[in-house]
């Protein structure tokens, strides 16, 4: 077959085939969107599931009705990797077999670790969080106890996804039972799979992000009594500002993106019930926070928004002013593994075709995948009549809804 590689089409095929081969944490996302989303330019709109009550032991509905108020996350598709390899004579007499091993298979390796680690860079906007800082989960209990969190969060036992650390990932499996995939051609999900166990499918993903966190002293308290919004006005962002104060005065960064804290006595509730779990809510930071002078104030954009009624209720009360807010995340600027436990429609990965005009001499071909589309471009340099193929992937990530998904630190 040599000179097969000089069909882009060919090559668009092989290359889709092995990047999908090499993901893991992106084939644990949702990539089928297309009865979902409105396109707008380069951004696709998706709607966030719906909540509602309903009306107990009462069968007239002639005076109740809920409004739908839909949320909406954008999608922007604003993430590209492109690479080239410019084909001369000793190239051109590979068979198209050793071509793919040395040229497409590295190609497709590092295309996938950039999409992977853009699906990990979410981490910080899920606020459900468990587990010690510093110390890595190692048995049963540390994964079912963060399982029944998501259980209590309305979060569906069905498809629950788990991708840990290296070493998480080594610990958990001594205590699950060997898998054997039946295959001389392993993918990579299949390499990273540990098992089935305490209600996750877990998978090892190097990945798996690490959180650093802010400077994180003083005492940091509540500023300001009745700090709660409405799913109206947080039903697009699913987070709101809170102020607070107390943290050493006049530092940078005093909690990180991505930080997590509690409110002493505003707990979550189950959202089919809206009864108190008895755990004390865990609000993620979504942007970097500095403090203030004087009484080191900080106003701290935080998911989820402090909702105490309807449909969409977050938590059992709003917080008091002065109340208390303990930090979670561990030590100041020490950085901790985080495992990622999802239910998969959690995450948004979706990948779309470059717009590539056509010119003379220039042959392009795109090819799609589950997950990821590729587009493979054949041009020559005039100057020198090298041959090139160039390589490009397009494709945007978002966190669909941070309620079905969490944090387990190690």
């Amino acid at each position: 077959m040599a000179n097969a590689f000089y069909n882009p089409t060919q090559v668009a095929q092989e290359m889709v085939r092995l990047l999908e081969n090499e993901l893991i944490i992106a084939k644990m996302v949702s990539s089928d969107l297309s009865s979902e989303f409105s396109i707008k330019g380069s951004t696709i709109y998706v709607r966030r599931q719906m909540q509602y009550l309903g009306q107990d032991d009462n069968l007239n509905l002639s005076s109740y009705a809920e409004d739908v108020i839909e949320g909406t996350v954008p999608v922007a598709m604003d993430k590209t990797w492109s690479n080239k390899v410019t084909i001369g004579a000793t190239d051109r007499t590979l068979s198209f077999d050793r071509w793919s091993d040395q040229v497409i298979k590295p190609m497709a390796r590092r295309a996938a670790e950039k999409i992977e680690a853009s699906v990990a860079a979410l981490y910080p906007s899920f606020y459900w969080f468990d587990g010690t800082p510093g110390t890595v989960p190692a048995t049963f209990a540390s994964l079912s106890d963060a399982g029944a969190i998501m259980t209590d969060g309305g979060i569906s036992h069905t498809g629950r996804v788990a991708i840990h650390s290296p070493i998480a990932g080594s610990k958990l499996a001594g205590t699950v039972a060997a898998t054997y995939v039946n295959s001389d051609n392993k993918t990579a999900l299949q390499e990273a799979k540990i098992g089935r166990f305490a209600g996750f499918d877990n998978y090892e993903s190097v990945f798996a992000p690490t959180h650093t966190v802010g400077v994180s002293t003083g005492t940091p308290l509540v500023n300001g009594a009745s700090q709660s919004v409405t799913y109206a006005t947080a039903k697009n962002t699913w987070s709101q500002t809170l102020n607070t104060d107390g943290w050493t005065n006049s530092t940078t960064g005093i909690l990180k993106k991505g930080d997590v804290f509690t409110i002493a006595n505003v707990f979550a509730v189950n959202p089919a019930t809206k009864a108190s779990t008895g755990r004390l809510q865990t609000f993620t930071v979504l942007a970097d926070a500095d403090s203030g002078a004087s009484t080191g104030p900080a106003a701290l954009t935080i998911s989820p928004p402090i909702i105490t009624s309807g449909a969409f209720q977050t938590v059992s009360a709003a917080p008091a002013d002065n109340a208390p807010i303990t930090v979670k995340t561990g030590t100041g600027g020490t950085g901790y593994r985080q495992s990622m436990l999802l239910d998969p429609s959690s995450i948004a990965l979706v990948s779309r075709p470059l717009d590539i005009g056509a010119g003379l001499g220039v042959k392009t071909s795109t090819r799609s995948g589950n997950n990821v589309t590729v587009s493979v471009t054949e041009y020559i340099t005039g100057d020198t009549l090298a041959q090139n193929m160039r390589f490009d992937v397009l494709w945007g990530t978002t966190v669909l809804d941070p309620r079905k998904g969490m944090r387990l630190t190690n």
